[in-house]
């Protein structure tokens, strides 16, 4: 087993959790600080990373690592540097950027989505360098804005980095499942145009708010289709068509007709379902008695299907087993990672793996085990090893 540094790796998933890395300018926050320490940590080792900015405060940290072992594939392991906002801090029992290891776990805001994943890919990357010549190199990407638009990973493809890239891990929070598939997400705005009147004489308008409520039942219709259509997946679930927000008119003018409602739709997709067909039916389903509508696509996020066999997948899984001496379990993706955008705009192969629950991101009292962490790295460095050198 390829030596890894697990007190580094706990140290350094700490002083990163301490960075309150949200995307916040009202509170003075982005992800500058949390890259700067990554590309500090990167220089140390000797590594020669690569920063560019996605957006003004939201920094990518790319270095690529040469096995010296001649000429082979490029891995690429993912992690992102911002973190959801700590919300209300009475519902903390800890300091959210406390960093505190209690208990066998360390706790804070990011520890687990996904700081600790981070952190692991370096320390891995690093593990692997020091224990001898690898074909190949490896590709240690940090990117920004993975909890918003993604727009590290989009900046990212653009910049073609990912054209000579053979297989990703995103190191997202899955207890320990490998997942090779992800739920797509399509959000859509539909705004819909009537005439404003008074309440009074609603003869001399045209009221959206009905258009507003066909289009509701019409989207509970399109759910039950989509559904019986394209069955549950075993790893995924349901397809969900969910109106998430309504707008119409004011409550400072309750005897005023609106002239516009607008209704966003969140729509959570399985392999085998259309995003383009989808919002056809939407825009179909939105026209209601001479209503004028006009359909958006605010998000277009398409689902992952990786094949298990894919050597990226069989690397990973070959290295789980090896490391914890267990079978690895797979299963999905419930939300869309860094690794949708890499695959569908990128072209390239992905999986999710990493330290924490898949459950725990976001909430209160985030939390990770450290012995997760440390066996996680492990998992990392080995799973490199063996794709680089096409042993799985």
């Amino acid at each position: 087993m390829i030596e890894v540094d697990a007190e580094g790796v706990v140290a350094f998933t700490q002083a990163l959790v301490r960075i309150p890395s949200t995307n916040d300018p009202a509170r003075g926050r982005d992800e500058r600080p949390a890259a700067e320490l990554v590309e500090a940590k990167m220089r140390e080792w000797g590594w020669r990373p690569v920063v560019s900015e996605a957006a003004p405060g939201r920094p990518n940290v790319v270095a690529v690592v040469e096995g010296g072992g001649g000429d082979g594939p490029t891995l690429m392991f993912e992690g992102h540097t911002d973190v959801v906002t700590e919300g209300d801090l009475s519902t903390w029992t800890v300091d959210p950027f406390g960093g505190e290891i209690r208990d066998g776990r360390l706790w804070g805001r990011g520890s687990a989505d996904m700081k600790s994943g981070l952190a692991a890919t370096l320390y891995a990357t690093r593990a692997l360098q020091l224990a001898g010549p690898f074909p190949g190199r490896i590709k240690v990407c940090a990117l920004a804005d993975e909890e918003g638009l993604m727009l590290g990973a989009h900046h990212f493809v653009a910049e073609g980095l990912t054209a000579d890239v053979d297989g990703a891990i995103v190191a997202e929070p899955e207890a320990g499942e490998i997942c090779a598939v992800a739920k797509g997400a399509l959000r859509l705005r539909v705004d819909l145009t009537g005439k404003m009147a008074h309440g009074a004489m609603p003869q001399h308008g045209r009221n959206p708010i009905p258009a507003v409520g066909a289009l509701l039942a019409g989207l509970g219709a399109l759910q039950d289709e989509l559904q019986a259509r394209h069955p549950a997946h075993e790893h995924l679930g349901e397809v969900y068509v969910t109106p998430t927000v309504l707008r119409a008119g004011s409550e400072e003018q309750v005897n005023v007709i609106p002239a516009v409602a607008s209704v966003f739709v969140d729509v959570r997709t399985i392999p085998g379902v259309e995003h383009k067909v989808v919002a056809d039916r939407v825009a179909a389903l939105a026209g209601y008695d001479g209503i004028a509508a006009e359909v958006s696509i605010l998000v277009d996020r398409p689902p992952v299907d990786v094949p298990v066999s894919d050597p990226v997948v069989a690397a990973l899984a070959a290295a789980h087993r090896s490391v914890t001496g267990e079978e690895p379990v797979y299963g999905g993706v419930p939300g869309s990672t860094d690794g949708t955008v890499l695959t569908h705009w990128g072209g390239i192969p992905s999986v999710v793996y990493g330290p924490g629950g898949k459950w725990i991101a976001h909430q209160a009292d985030e939390f990770v085990e450290v012995a997760e962490i440390v066996r996680c790295t492990r998992v990392f460095a080995e799973a490199a090893r063996r794709f680089l050198n096409g042993d799985y």
